[in-house]
């Protein structure tokens, strides 16, 4: 037991050597954690004091398991988790994310209970993983759920999705957040609602970059979590209530990070700054247009990009950021794919490692405009948020107000780059036009946005989504990126 901890590792219901239905994240998976928590908490050898830790399919059920109040659960470390999931993974504004039903085919399917001598064997135990029984294919079909069936007929936020989120409201555990720059479209924006919107009054927020897992097994990841849960677990009265500030950020840079403690999220000396977009030089400034005009682009096509003078200075972007766009459509609906970029004075564009993928830009956003209710009670300027709980198609030609959120992100811009903005009707792809070949995990190429594209045709309809968008500018109509610039502490 090193460090005086006992780890209990669990085979959720029809996996690895547990038999049962496959089922992931359903209600029932839900209270099967919750006796496991309960359980753990009344055996001779615990304290009584039950904490969490796990990085993405692991900390995503600390969200669901939290809202239903373990009483032996003290602690959660939620290591780039996401949350909500129907925004945070299955729609990313109301477009279906292809990366569920892949990732269930080749992470899930692949440990059902059932393969036997099919799957593999332990390294540690030498028993088969997968359990004692070879079952046909058929009667492992029969054992599991379809997820992508069940993406397919929920198109909307409905019962199905809330059943498988947090009730903010429930969630007191006291809990680390750890959250990914990188992890655009599954692993950030779950881990900075958890923070903003859980009721628990003992919350941190950490966030960092680089891939997918190396910071949750290096040093830096393992102290963080030993000092958090001496603290909550074993009650050792070390330096984490009178060091560890709320907020702890790798604050990126275009060649390193560094490290700053902040009070918050978003950070409250945050200057909200709107850069206008400018359709008659496809410029991105600081003035509305004072004129009329309009840019037309193919719907599922690369769109059209913004760009900003040279900065004059370098300029720190931190937070959540937004998008207002008045747009039309020659057809019924249109998607709105937004990716938040910065080059530099050579028009080289500067990406980074992500989560999966080694060429992610700076940020991204998604609106289907058939989509774009407003939840008025969670909104705020730099955080729209959609209710997605009732279609509203566009009558061809006629002019709509979008609000696009992008997820939180981080880049400290030099003097002499230049931020810009593309909207366009499909998934962002690297310039340079190299990609990288598949890791045995994920079924396409990554392109820039890794394993998290949006190509189903059963979601995304040619004789939909592939006619004309435009979108319209005037002084009375002004589109914008709205940019949380962070200005020098004082």
């Amino acid at each position: 037991m090193p460090d005086g901890y006992v780890c209990v590792r669990v085979d959720s219901r029809g996996s690895g050597r547990s038999p049962g239905y496959l089922d992931p994240f359903s209600p029932r998976e839900m209270r099967d954690l919750y006796l496991c928590i309960e359980w753990a908490g009344i055996q001779p050898w615990s304290n009584g004091k039950v904490g969490l830790c796990g990085i993405s399919n692991y900390a995503v059920r600390q969200w669901h398991v939290a809202s239903l109040q373990p009483p032996h659960l003290a602690a959660m470390c939620v290591w780039e988790g996401w949350a909500d999931t129907y925004r945070d993974r299955t729609h990313h504004g109301g477009i279906l994310c292809a990366f569920q039903t892949n990732w269930y085919d080749l992470q899930i399917k692949t440990v059902q209970y059932g393969l036997g001598v099919r799957g593999p064997r332990s390294r540690v135990t030498g028993e088969l993983v997968c359990g004692p029984e070879t079952l046909p294919n058929r009667e492992l079909a029969k054992n599991r759920c379809d997820l992508d069936y069940e993406a397919q007929i929920h198109t909307l936020d409905d019962e199905y999705y809330k059943e498988r989120s947090p009730v903010w409201d429930k969630v007191i555990t006291p809990f680390l957040s750890a959250a990914n720059w990188g992890g655009q479209a599954l692993h950030a924006r779950g881990n900075f609602e958890g923070f903003v919107r859980a009721a628990s009054k003992e919350k941190w927020l950490e966030v960092h970059g680089l891939n997918h897992c190396s910071l949750f097994y290096a040093d830096y990841g393992v102290r963080l979590q030993k000092r958090f849960f001496d603290y909550f677990l074993k009650g050792i009265e070390n330096d984490w209530l009178r060091k560890q500030r709320r907020v702890q950020l790798q604050v990126r840079y275009v060649d390193r990070f560094v490290e700053r403690m902040e009070d918050e999220w978003p950070l409250a000396r945050t200057e909200w700054t709107k850069f206008y977009l400018d359709p008659m030089d496809c410029s991105l400034g600081r003035s509305p247009v004072k004129a009329q005009g309009s840019v037309e682009y193919d719907a599922l096509g690369d769109g059209v990009t913004f760009l900003s003078h040279p900065l004059g200075k370098e300029t720190e972007i931190t937070g959540p950021s937004a998008v207002r766009l008045f747009a039309s459509s020659s057809t019924v609906d249109a998607d709105m794919f937004v990716v938040l970029r910065v080059f530099s004075p050579e028009m080289k564009e500067v990406v980074f490692q992500g989560a999966d993928d080694p060429h992610t830009p700076v940020g991204q956003g998604w609106l289907r405009a058939s989509h774009r209710k407003l939840d008025r009670r969670l909104s705020t300027e730099y955080r729209p948020y959609h209710t997605h709980d009732e279609l509203q198609p566009l009558t061809p030609g006629q002019v709509v107000e979008l609000d696009i959120e992008i997820w939180p992100t981080s880049i400290v811009v030099p003097q002499g780059y230049r931020i810009a903005l593309t909207v366009r009707g499909k998934d962002y792809e690297y310039p340079s036009g190299s990609s990288v070949p598949h890791v045995s995990v994920f079924k396409n190429e990554f392109k820039g946005c890794g394993a998290f594209i949006h190509n189903d045709q059963r979601d995304r309809p040619p004789e939909i989504f592939g006619g004309r968008t435009t979108l319209h500018f005037d002084p009375s109509r002004a589109a914008y990126l709205l940019a949380p610039i962070i200005p020098e502490k004082k």
